[in-house]
């Protein structure tokens, strides 16, 4: 039979480890009171057979050379004494037929050819009734334990049992219930604390989850419905080829932006601050930061943009990669695309007690009111969202996203027509 209550498994395992230990304890009372009465009995006949005296009441004594009766008390009872000659022991506890309460003791003194032997008569016996009291006592101590441990048991299952309803109050849509805290500083109390903090990355997990499905039906829907328009226009009649081929072009665009809207939302919602840590590797930043300014030396040459690197120091760290680089693509893009053309870019990469990254450009600035709001995802400082300039406003979210994910801070400063510092700091 499989008991699937913790607790009743715990009380069987308690209740036979109880009656064993109880057990173990009853027989070994039981046998080492028995030696310690035959022990002291044994003791006071060899001090009688030394005394030799006959007129000890319920004391009987006879003595025999080589085997024949030489001296006795008026009456020695026990008659079958042979029996008891010639053994290895001395000393021997004899039984009333039909009477407990009674024993005899006899004690054989063995010296050359002489023999005594001490017969102790109706010695109390009344001792085996303790025994039997005590054999009584047992279930009663085990079922005492039993109750007292349910007891102990409730009390500490009491967490548990919290932990096992909040469990199952909790669904998709509902992640408030915490547990609250016991007192005691003990393994409870790490359980419990464990539980809440699943529950508030399950929270945070199901957020950003929302908040993906949000933002995905949210910039998806433009491309979609110019996708969804130009198919539509396209067949609803014949056309030149150069019309399918502009309506091709359009679509195609517009898949692009679908695939980097994508890709810039996995890129948030892929790593978290639990899982993190096990995707770092040692970078070499410089290399990483040189390897982006080489991708975009053409929208640099396109726009007559002067790059000037003040410094650049060869730095390794443990980071990610894949997020190190996006902080980097993503400022740099940043500044080509809000820069007017034939301006100056600046940055520099250097070490002191920390990492320092920073980029500034000379373009149209950020107004103090967008500021706070600018590493918000799909944020743009325009409130029309026009398309001169292209982008979804995610570039700055990854790359608040980003760096806090390697523990660093993100500094901005801006001037409305005055351009903008950003700096990064590991």
């Amino acid at each position: 039979m499989q008991f699937k209550s913790l607790k009743i498994r715990i009380l069987l395992w308690f209740g036979s480890l109880a009656f064993v230990v109880l057990s173990l304890f009853a027989f070994s009372f039981n046998y080492f009171l028995n030696q310690s009465i035959d022990n002291n009995i044994k003791s006071k006949l060899q001090l009688l057979a030394h005394k030799r005296d006959k007129k000890i009441p319920n004391v009987e004594v006879l003595t025999l050379h080589n085997g024949t009766i030489e001296d006795s008390t008026a009456l020695f009872s026990l008659k079958n004494y042979k029996k008891y000659l010639n053994q290895k022991e001395n000393f021997f506890i004899i039984t009333h037929t039909g009477d407990d309460d009674y024993i005899d003791a006899l004690y054989i003194d063995e010296q050359g050819v002489k023999t005594t032997l001490i017969l102790r008569k109706n010695i109390d016996n009344r001792i085996e009734n303790f025994q039997d009291v005590l054999l009584f006592l047992i279930p009663i101590l085990l079922l005492a334990f039993i109750f007292l441990a349910s007891k102990m048991i409730d009390k500490i299952l009491l967490p548990i049992n919290k932990l096992i309803n909040a469990t199952k109050d909790i669904s998709i849509t509902k992640f408030t219930q915490e547990i609250e805290l016991p007192k005691d500083e003990d393994e409870i109390k790490e359980l419990v604390l464990s539980f809440n903090a699943m529950i508030k990355r399950l929270q945070n997990g199901v957020e950003r989850l929302d908040r993906f499905n949000t933002d995905v039906s949210h910039e998806l829907k433009t491309p979609l419905t110019v996708i969804q328009g130009e198919i539509e226009i396209a067949l609803r009649k014949l056309r030149t080829p150069q019309k399918y081929e502009q309506s091709l072009k359009t679509i195609q665009k517009q898949s692009k932006q679908i695939e980097l809207i994508v890709k810039q939302l996995l890129l948030l919602t892929k790593y978290s601050k639990e899982n993190i840590k096990e995707s770092f590797e040692k970078c070499s930043v410089d290399t990483l930061l040189m390897q982006v300014i080489d991708k975009f030396q053409l929208q640099f040459q396109e726009k007559n943009l002067k790059l000037h690197i003040e410094k650049i120091e060869p730095i390794n760290m443990q980071a990610n990669p894949i997020l190190i680089e996006s902080i980097f693509v993503n400022l740099i893009d940043n500044a080509i695309k809000y820069t007017s053309k034939n301006r100056n870019i600046y940055i520099s990469l250097y070490q002191d007690s920390k990492i320092y990254f920073s980029i500034k450009d000379e373009g149209i600035g950020i107004s103090k009111e967008h500021l706070s709001k600018i590493t918000e995802r799909f944020y743009r400082a325009d409130s029309s969202r026009n398309k001169k300039i292209e982008g979804f406003g995610l570039g700055l979210s990854i790359v608040k996203n980003s760096v806090l994910m390697h523990d660093g801070n993100l500094e901005i400063e801006s001037d409305k027509e005055n351009g903008t510092t950003v700096k990064v700091v590991f």
